[in-house]
């Protein structure tokens, strides 16, 4: 495969991230307007960062979860923060089950939450997975060969 035809390919994948609704477009891709010659692997960076991030804050949701009675204001506060994680990188799924959540915290509705927490990470797996191959894509590709201003 060529080049340009990884190019294309790596493209087409974005925009079916966009279309599937896992990612923001407009968050994705002023993470990816950082990113420049002198920090090529920037947006990987970030989300790689997200995920070991938030690992903890999942940890912690989910530990939360098991007590009882359920503190629904620290996991307003654990899935607050998990929330702005997610709306960071473009997270798009993951972010509007983050709100679900929190609705369901505001409420005190502990089998909500616990539901909504499920979808939470089937959907943070998910991005997860189609990121990861998007990443590996866009490493076998190489640069994008950008128009430069001359110096």
């Amino acid at each position: 495969m060529d080049r340009n035809q990884s190019h294309r390919q790596v493209a087409t994948m974005k925009q079916s991230l966009f279309d599937q609704g896992y990612l923001d477009h407009e968050q994705f891709n002023q993470l990816e307007e950082l990113q420049d010659d002198a920090n090529p692997n920037f947006v990987e960076e970030v989300v790689t960062l997200y995920y070991r991030d938030s690992a903890r804050l999942v940890h912690s949701i989910e530990q939360a979860l098991e007590k009882s009675p359920i503190d629904f204001n620290k996991l307003d506060s654990y899935m607050h923060q998990f929330r702005g994680s997610s709306s960071s990188i473009g997270a798009k799924k993951v972010k509007a089950e983050c709100s679900l959540f929190r609705e369901y915290c505001r409420a005190g509705n502990g089998e909500g939450c616990m539901r909504t927490f499920q979808q939470v990470k089937k959907e943070y797996t998910a991005l997860r997975k189609k990121l990861e191959t998007f990443f590996q894509l866009a490493r076998q590709a190489g640069p994008v060969d950008r128009a430069r201003r001359p110096k």
